[in-house]
């Protein structure tokens, strides 16, 4: 797994994690660049020169040895330069990341919405990963899976390096059973409980995954709960773990999910941090026989959808 890899690759890091944040690195290839500073220019064109000229000068860019490098350090290539990622004006997630369990191994959490598991992009310290890390002062914790940041709910995290192949091993072999709820329209045509497959494979843009034909690399069993007018409450019980397995399906059977700016389609006017209308989608529950105790444990999130206590902030068709 891509965890299992950067676990690796932070083991042999020349700079230690700093206040819960890992160092990210960049590798130098053949090139025409003269000095440092100037690759760094033309790699990282979305930051300003002075900017990269600064950090080089404070000595916050390392190569494998832990040597700063300096603006004026001659191009050498087929090396790693590392550092600490920042993220300028990085807004405050306003919601509290709730502990469930921990243990000597895992630590289990109930993430809220709009909280990324973990940094990338412009989410850097408001991530779960970072959050945990500082807050119990672990700096080889790992996440086992991963929800999107849209989606609240139960996530398993592990504190133990030696222990981390076994639970991630629980869900590459597909023995974690997991549950999530949705709020979503009522439609009278479709027929409940029902098994949905499809081929799901990335879309017109990296974030979207879209069905096309061919053999089924996702399935997902929807269950209604409850009806609640125009809308309904389902249970999701995937049996894979695709991209947005579960915002794709929901969609193509024609109830999406409310609030979701992605499916059916990608409204990138849509506002990204808008509290009032979180996506109504819950990772309600994981259960799964420890690796080491043999113990079948199961961890459920405290939280609920808006719509069965806390107001939903969608429209009655449930449009975002």
């Amino acid at each position: 797994m891509k965890s299992l890899r950067n676990a690796r690759l932070m083991a042999g890091a020349p700079l230690p994690v700093r206040d819960g944040i890992a160092p990210s690195r960049v590798y130098l290839p053949m090139g025409p660049w003269a000095t440092v500073l100037d690759f760094l220019v033309e790699r990282f064109r979305f930051m300003p020169a002075d900017l990269l000229r600064q950090r080089l000068e404070n000595g916050d860019i390392v190569d494998e040895a832990g040597a700063p490098q300096r603006p004026g350090s001659p191009y050498a290539p087929h090396r790693w330069l590392w550092y600490y990622r920042i993220v300028p004006d990085e807004a405050a997630v306003p919601f509290e990341l709730e502990i469930l369990h921990a243990d000597d191994r895992i630590i289990v959490v109930d993430k809220p919405h709009f909280l990324a598991s973990i940094p990338g992009g412009r989410y850097l310290r408001e991530t779960a990963l970072t959050r945990l890390r500082d807050r119990f002062g672990l700096p080889e914790l790992t996440p086992v899976h991963r929800l999107d940041r849209d989606t609240a709910g139960v996530m398993l995290f592990c504190r133990d390096p030696a222990s981390r192949g076994a639970y991630q091993g629980l869900f590459q072999s597909r023995e974690v059973a997991k549950e999530y709820e949705a709020v979503a329209p009522w439609r009278p045509g479709l027929s409940l409980p029902c098994i949905h497959r499809s081929r799901l494979e990335p879309g017109e843009t990296h974030f979207i995954m879209r069905e096309v034909a061919g053999e089924p690399n996702s399935e997902t069993r929807i269950e209604l709960i409850a009806r609640l007018g125009p809308l309904a409450h389902y249970r999701l019980l995937p049996t894979t773990g695709r991209k947005h397995q579960l915002r794709a399906h929901m969609s193509a059977l024609g109830v999406p999910i409310c609030n979701d700016s992605f499916y059916p389609c990608w409204r990138p006017q849509a506002p990204e941090d808008d509290y009032d209308r979180p996506l109504q989608l819950l990772a309600r529950a994981v259960e799964f026989a420890d690796p080491f105790s043999g113990k079948r444990v199961r961890f459920e999130s405290h939280r609920q959808l808006g719509c069965l206590g806390f107001g939903l902030g969608t429209e009655p068709d449930g449009s975002a």
